[in-house]
């Protein structure tokens, strides 16, 4: 009877799983460049609005075109001018009379409240100005007591305080989104880092060859065969 020896199968292992190409990039650094970018717009236009809005409420009104109670003062507009009537040293009421004149259907509304300060006084507004068309108007004003009146615009130092808590909204808000989109990225590129560090080592363990027959296996399996080899009976005839 042929004995036969069972030789060992080498262990089958699967090819590591493809990662998609996508996957293998991490958050562009570009990123940054997009933060800072919007940090500093927001944080120049924020800064430029509230200079703009300065200047403008420093010139509110063209003190040095004053006229009195009963004086034509003739300016000319256009409608996308916006103008205000404003009043020193006193506040509106119906102590004042202003008419306007011009062409089309010209109109004095009431104003919003607030206030524009001088080295000697305060001005109030008393009329915002509306106009149809451009051309010249003609606006004359009385009052019961001795007044003062100029022509300027409508925003004064309320408007200003307004403008510039946007101006510092604006900044500050750019700063917070820049510094968060930032550390979002931050944090996803180093988390992206770690996770193929992890898949790196998984797929070197998985890959590992399993080890070969021993030193001394490859002579005991020729002896083997050889052993095989030898007939049945051959031993009695030599001892015949």
């Amino acid at each position: 009877m042929r004995c036969r020896a069972d030789y060992g199968v080498p262990m089958q292992h699967s090819p590591p799983q493809r990662i998609p190409a996508n996957a293998l990039r991490p958050p562009g650094r570009h990123w940054y460049a997009t933060a800072a970018t919007i940090a500093a717009v927001l944080t120049v236009l924020g800064v430029a609005l509230g200079a703009y809005r300065f200047s403008e409420a420093i010139d509110a009104v063209d003190t040095g075109r004053q006229f009195a109670d009963g004086d034509t003062v003739t300016v000319r507009l256009a409608p996308e001018d916006e103008k205000a009537l404003w009043i020193k040293e006193r506040g509106p009421s119906a102590d004042q009379t202003c008419d306007i004149s011009g062409p089309g259907d010209p109109a004095l509304t009431a104003p919003g409240i607030d206030v524009y300060l001088t080295r000697d006084a305060a001005w109030n507004p008393l009329h915002t100005i509306h106009v149809p068309q451009a051309g010249d108007y003609r606006i004359t004003c009385t009052s019961r007591g001795p007044s003062r009146y100029a022509i300027g615009n409508p925003g004064g130092l309320v408007a200003l305080g307004g403008w510039l808590l946007l101006s510092i909204l604006l900044p500050t808000l750019g700063i917070i989104t820049g510094t968060a989109m930032a550390l979002t990225t931050a944090i996803r590129r180093r988390s992206h880092h770690k996770r193929l560090l992890t898949e790196g080592l998984g797929s070197g363990v998985g890959n590992a060859t399993s080890p070969g027959p021993g030193p001394g296996s490859g002579s005991a399996s020729g002896a083997a065969r050889r052993q095989e080899a030898v007939p049945h009976g051959s031993g009695g005839a030599s001892r015949r």
